[in-house]
């Protein structure tokens, strides 16, 4: 079994690859995070920029990023177990 630090880099190495979108609005505002749940996109269709209604617009951007954070935390949890079940076969 290789040792806690190598395995904690393997982890890491894995969630940072993790890229997961939520939308908000019927996909009028999209979300790209990663699986160390940076914000790394926001998408806002011409639609949504017509809106002209700021709190709107701002409660679709909260809505989209917290979809994607679900997501995100979803995916990141399993990988986490594949990873982890994956070094436990290996040692």
């Amino acid at each position: 079994m290789g040792s806690i630090q190598s395995q904690m880099k393997t982890i890491k190495e894995e969630l940072a690859r993790i890229e997961a979108t939520g939308s908000a609005g019927a996909g009028l505002v999209e979300a790209t995070v990663s699986g160390e749940f940076l914000v790394k996109k926001i998408s806002i269709s011409e639609a949504a920029m017509q809106m002209e209604d700021k709190t709107a617009l701002e409660v679709l951007i909260t809505s989209a990023v917290n979809d994607a954070v679900s997501k995100a935390k979803a995916l990141t949890e399993e990988k986490s177990r594949q990873v982890l079940q994956n070094i436990e076969r290996k040692g």
